[in-house]
């Protein structure tokens, strides 16, 4: 791209990389790779990797020939300083195949360069060498980057058009001169979004499709793993070849053996690994040599047996990535993919569970099975299934991403023992629910516990934010499987509703009062109540289902049906079918008290699920019935919320807050609490004014501050521990002479223990209203967590807060204020004024962005706002500053987690 300065530079000091810069990352093809900062010692294998460059690209990068390097281009491309000199490579096997570097050339502006192996370039290496190293930059000071490139060079002059950056060239001597700001604009986060949504859907596919798998550690032994992993493959007539491994047997299941997968003549796509645990490594290197795509590695004895356990396993990882494989456990059950043209089931489940339109990942192998068997007893058919086990690599958050653009799949369900990266998960969800419903169970909800072979970072955060992200992301959450194919059933084959308005038609008095009661209860409005009595025909279910679905006051349909006597109802399940196959409402039913999709309920589906869409599901009671629709509902209503994209964030001064939180941690490295004059000027910079105040250390101080402040002034203690007394006995209101604060003073500081550490402020009076706090943090595991309440200890007590994930659209701060419990004080409760709502909603997006720019600010607290009718005071607040020793696993670049380490999954 540009010939490079062997003139050399001045020796600097040499700094150490940051541990982050250094990561697994997907290509664009699906496979893994390891991007690390250039070493002194990688001198031999860059030689190596230069090698197998060709002289073209060699030309492009130089603009000369250069057939090989000088040893002092060599001190120069492998001795960097971390800091104005920066190179990462990019490697695979444990060779260099791409190494990009910027090197700065005035204060704030960089050169920077690539160079891709030949029979690597197409796979996207380029793009995430930019991403890492405009990362890099930005953290070393650089806000722009210059290139130099050939004309002629389209595809590296793409690259960079297509990064997202603003980018302006010209042309100078027959060389096209690019300049771009690499600031990470929304753009440029999307598009990288998009490439991260494409590598990682074309790395499950490959597991989900193959042409061809090997299951080694295949056995004749009956009740083995190996045993029936083929024997599964077979019966389930996988429409691949399978491909059996065992080094000491000649046949299993009819099938041919291989010694190792390197013996089989064809390629293989997916190995399914079922040997002891001390000989998985061996295999990851066999199939890394037959190139293989991905492990599927059921055997157990890694995480979670312990220590030793973990250590494997965090080797499994490495070495699999290091080699490009990606891995779905250990220790799981399997995978399965009903397709027709497929026929997978490379599990240990000899339930191959019928054709449907839900895609299922579970963690835990043993309830796997369990999810299964309940799946092929209710009729409701899944499209694809994933049981990751310890989810050392392959996780939720990969399958999403999978399922978004899978046509056959149109419901997604996720049972969660623990999520490894929350922030990334909510980012895919958010998207993903705007096409599919995801129903999720999460185990461990109240408690927070993790199984033992699952490694994330301990949440800071409450357990209520953990719900309030799944409500953000339009997550329709559950609390048991039962409740979660329940309302699978209702989603997979009946249309959403419009919205809360329900009719309930039945022939039992009784039952239709309990459904009345439940709908009440869950949120619901029974706008219709058909009683038709226990001798009802079918033409009388007919005509009062056509009723209630013709009539415009409706949104959706319960039926109960219960036969006085023991009669089959074949002719009211052809009515309910026939309703059910025509209405473009949802239409559930309580029908002989039976679960799932009865098969007198069915519609025929071309596509050969079990059942199609307007077959209509059917719940043991009404309760469970009314339930499942109701949870519909709220996602339906989240669906059709227009979320606008709220407060401008263009008006605020982030360059400004960045650059006075840098000066605090230069200042304070360990970290420190604000002092009030930056933490004014920190709030302001996000457009939050904070009430005037005087700090005051003695009696003549605050005089002063009260003369200065014209008067009508309160005196208050403002530490943390004496702040939100209830009794309010340490603010003095209302004093507007000498007299009056030399009396407060010496009242409150009577009261007080130690009112040399009382922190007392002076400030004007404000106008009365409703006190409310905003609160952030930065927690370890979610990133930027913001909570709303009303002030006070009660609020605390009673957990009665309201949490979100930034960034934050208008529709979340809105719901923030409204689903607190005591959201009625902000709005007329018992005749009082009503607030201003929409000064609270823009106070709670300013916070939320003020902590997703600034992952240094580790709390931050609007403790006591004044929210009145005509806007809101802040009155009093503080703020914390800490360095950010692990960066936002999602920081404007794409990586994987450390292998087996408690960073957060992909």
């Amino acid at each position: 791209m540009s010939a490079p300065d062997t003139a050399g530079t001045p020796d600097l000091e040499v700094l150490a990389p940051p541990r982050h810069w250094e990561a697994d990352v997907l290509l664009r093809d699906g496979r893994t790779a390891h991007i690390r900062p250039i070493r002194p010692e990688d001198r031999d294998v860059f030689v190596e990797f230069y090698a197998r460059v060709s002289d073209e690209s060699k030309y492009y990068r130089f603009f000369s020939p250069m057939p090989r390097l000088s040893d002092r281009d060599l001190d120069r491309f492998t001795n960097v300083d971390h800091v104005n000199r920066v190179a990462l490579v990019l490697t695979l096997q444990g060779r260099i195949i791409a190494v990009g570097r910027y090197d700065v050339i005035e204060p704030g502006e960089a050169e920077v360069a690539f160079l891709v192996e030949d029979q690597h370039q197409g796979r996207g290496i380029a793009q995430l060498l930019l991403e890492h190293l405009a990362q890099a930059a930005r953290e070393r000071g650089v806000e722009r980057f210059v290139a130099e490139v050939l004309p002629d060079n389209t595809r590296m002059i793409q690259i960079f058009r297509e990064a997202g950056y603003r980018v302006v060239s010209e042309y100078e001597e027959g060389v096209l001169q690019l300049e771009f700001p690499i600031d990470p604009t929304d753009t440029a986060i999307g598009l990288m979004n998009n490439r991260e949504h494409r590598a990682e859907s074309a790395s499950i596919e490959k597991f989900f499709n193959p042409r061809s798998v090997a299951v080694i550690g295949a056995s004749r032994r009956q009740e083995t793993i190996g045993q029936a992993l083929v024997r599964n493959m077979v019966t389930g007539d996988f429409a691949g070849r399978v491909y059996a491994v065992n080094p000491t047997s000649h046949a299993v299941s009819g099938l041919p053996t291989y010694k190792t997968v390197s013996d089989i003549p064809d390629e293989v796509d997916v190995a399914i690994v079922a040997v002891p645990a001390e000989s998985v490594q061996d295999v990851v290197l066999d199939c890394a040599a037959k190139g293989v795509h991905g492990l599927v590695v059921i055997s157990s004895g890694f995480a979670e047996t312990g220590e030793e356990g973990r250590v494997r396993q965090r080797k499994l990882v490495g070495l699999s990535r290091s080699y490009g494989l990606r891995l779905i456990g250990p220790n799981c059950l399997g995978i399965i993919n009903t397709a027709a043209d497929v026929s997978l089931n490379a599990s240990l489940s000899p339930l191959m569970p019928p054709r449907g339109r839900a895609g299922f990942f579970c963690q835990s192998g043993a309830l796997g099975t369990a999810i299964l068997e309940k799946v092929y007893n209710r009729g409701l058919g899944l499209s694809t299934f994933v049981s990751a086990g310890n989810r050392a690599d392959v996780s939720g958050n990969d399958l999403l991403q999978y399922w978004e653009e899978d046509d056959s799949t149109e419901v997604v369900l996720l049972y969660l023992e623990s999520i490894g990266n929350p922030r990334k998960f909510s980012r895919i969800a958010r998207r993903v629910s705007l096409r599919k419903p995801i129903i999720a169970v999460r185990s461990g909800r109240t408690t927070q516990g993790v199984p033992m072979g699952h490694a994330v970072r301990k949440i800071a955060a409450p357990a209520a934010a953990v719900d309030a992200m799944f409500r953000q992301a339009g997550v329709i959450q559950v609390d048991t499987l039962e409740e979660m194919f329940d309302v699978a059933q209702l989603l997979a084959h009946q249309p959403l509703p419009r919205g809360r308005r329900v009719a309930i038609v039945g022939n039992s008095d009784a039952l239709g009062l309990l459904a009345a009661d439940a709908a009440a209860a869950v949120g619901l409005v029974v706008n219709k109540s058909t009683a038709l009595g226990a001798d009802a025909s079918a033409e009388d279910f007919e005509d009062a289902l056509d009723a209630a679905i013709d009539d415009p006051e409706i949104d959706s349909v319960v039926a109960v049906y219960v036969p006085p006597i023991n009669v089959s109802g074949e002719d009211v399940a052809n009515v309910l079918a026939a309703v059910g196959e025509q209405s473009d409402k949802p239409l559930v039913s309580s029908f002989l008290g039976a679960e799932g999709v009865p098969e007198l309920l069915r519609v025929p589906d071309v596509a050969g699920s079990t059942a199609g869409r307007g077959s209509v599901p059917s719940y043991p009671g009404v309760e469970a019935a009314v339930r499942a629709l109701a949870r519909v509902v709220e996602y339906a209503v989240w669906l059709r919320t227009p979320d606008d994209p709220g407060a401008d964030p263009t008006t605020v001064d982030a360059a400004g807050a960045k650059r006075l939180v840098h000066d605090l941690l230069v200042q304070n490295p360990e970290g420190t609490e604000l002092e009030l004059e930056p933490l004014t000027e920190l709030l302001a910079a996000y457009e939050i004014e904070l009430w005037s105040t005087r700090s005051v250390a003695d009696r003549a101080q605050a005089v002063a501050a009260g003369a200065d402040l014209g008067w009508d002034v309160v005196l208050k203690a403002t530490a943390e521990h004496l702040r939100e007394r209830p009794d309010q006995a340490h603010v003095w209101r209302n004093i507007d002479t000498p007299e009056e604060m030399t009396d407060a003073w010496d009242s409150l500081s009577g009261l007080i223990t130690e009112p040399g550490k009382a922190g007392f402020v002076v400030q004007k009076n404000s106008r009365p209203g409703v006190p409310v706090s905003i609160r952030s943090i930065e927690d370890p595991l979610f990133g930027p967590v913001v909570s709303f309440g009303i002030a006070g200890p009660l609020t605390e007590l009673l957990g009665d807060k309201s949490y979100r994930i930034p960034p934050l659209g208008g529709r979340d701060a809105a719901s923030m204020v409204r689903e607190i419990k005591s959201s009625p004080m902000l709005f007329g409760y018992r005749g009082s004024e009503v607030v201003d709502v929409a000064e609270i909603e823009r106070l709670i997006q300013r916070v939320a962005q003020l902590q997703n720019d600034l992952p240094q600010i580790s709390s931050l607290d609007l403790s006591l706002v004044l929210a009145g009718a005509d806007g809101a005071t802040v009155l009093t607040a503080s703020a914390r500053v800490d360095p950010v020793l692990d960066p936002r696993s999602d920081w404007f670049v794409r990586r994987m987690p450390t292998a087996g380490s408690d960073t957060p999954p992909n």
